[in-house]
């Protein structure tokens, strides 16, 4: 086939683009300028020059070509814009999510011509046809699986999206980088959003929602015991970084009106819940689920939860968890299973 293959820098992808080459598919490799380096040049040099110098070296060790894609703009109007409102309303928001629908299986489909059968990611998930649908399916690496990230994919992108690690655990694809000798066999997993590179998120808030001091209240007593420098720092069931003695405390609530951070270390019940609702529902088979005994991920990792899920109107749903969980917040991600299939995700309104 003829292969698009989104080439990141890292192992992944890398090991991605090596395995479709010895497989005699016909490949380009595509980087894609996500990144914001104008407005944090203040930084010093550009942190993802090395993503680039290790994806140049890839593609030169089998003779693959590498094209660079800008896609700055869509990215700030799709993703960057989307993550800056949701934090400033006192949301959780997942860039990622949108990332994969919107920016890599959305505006580069555009950006590429319809000879290219398959567009490749080195994401840990399959896709499967049957009955006439494309299914998204898990990895067997259940702490690799980015199925959670893709939930928001349709049919369509579906039909063209080929992710060869999705039979592989992690481990064996770190022994294919070495078999490949590839130049970045030993660099280390990217960690955090993907257009901040190695920018912290907490500069990337900084620069654009400035500091905004306010007060960190006990959630029992209504008494201040410290300040921050802006609510938006801060998300729900976060325990590290208060900088609080008396400890350990967790943050319960924010009241992003008022600039208020609510902490607790004693009150499971309102650092805990089991039931909460969603909305803005995309089901990747295009149907409502028929069962209502399903399982849901709230968060990425290998942590699944059991769950029953009832739908209160046509555009919400109540979920109940069978175990309470003490990170539940209004914009997170809840990604529903049907066993091993991905069917979709919704976002967390209460």
């Amino acid at each position: 086939m003829k292969i698009a293959v989104l080439l990141s820098g890292g192992v992944d992808s890398s090991v991605v683009l090596n395995l479709l080459k010895k497989d005699g598919h016909n490949i380009t490799a595509f980087y894609l300028k996500i990144w914001l380096q104008d407005e944090f040049s203040f930084l010093g040099d550009c942190p993802w020059e090395e993503d680039i110098k290790y994806a140049r070296g890839v593609c030169e060790q089998i003779g693959v070509p590498l094209k660079i894609i800008s896609l700055q703009n869509e990215y700030w109007d799709n993703v960057v814009s989307y993550t800056i409102s949701e934090i400033k309303e006192g949301r959780t928001p997942n860039p990622d999510i949108f990332c994969n629908s919107l920016i890599k299986f959305g505006q580069f489909y555009d950006k590429i011509d319809n000879s290219f059968e398959k567009v490749a990611t080195g994401h840990y998930a399959k896709v499967e046809f049957a009955d006439n649908k494309y299914l998204l399916k898990r990895s067997p690496d259940p702490v690799k699986d980015q199925t959670y990230f893709l939930a928001y994919l349709n049919q369509l992108q579906l039909s063209r999206a080929y992710f060869p690690l999705g039979d592989f655990n992690k481990n064996e694809v770190r022994k294919f980088a070495e078999e490949f000798n590839l130049p970045n066999k030993n660099r280390k997993d990217s960690q955090g959003i993907c257009f901040l590179g190695q920018v912290k998120f907490n500069e990337f808030i900084k620069q654009h929602l400035c500091e905004k001091k306010g007060d960190i209240i006990v959630s029992e007593t209504g008494e201040k015991i410290g300040e921050h420098e802006g609510y938006y720092y801060f998300t729900i069931g976060q325990r590290s970084g208060l900088k609080l003695g008396g400890g350990p405390w967790f943050v319960v609530k924010k009241d992003h009106e008022k600039n208020i951070v609510y902490i607790s270390k004693e009150n499971e019940s309102i650092r805990s819940r089991d039931i909460f609702q969603v909305g803005k529902f995309n089901w990747i088979n295009e149907v409502e689920p028929e069962k209502e005994n399903l399982q849901v991920k709230i968060r990425h990792g290998k942590r699944f939860f059991n769950c029953k899920l009832n739908f209160l109107s046509d555009t919400t749903a109540q979920v109940t968890l069978d175990k309470s969980d003490q990170g539940i917040a209004p914009g997170q991600f809840a990604v529903f299973y049907d066993e091993n299939v991905c069917l979709g995700g919704s976002v967390i309104l209460v």
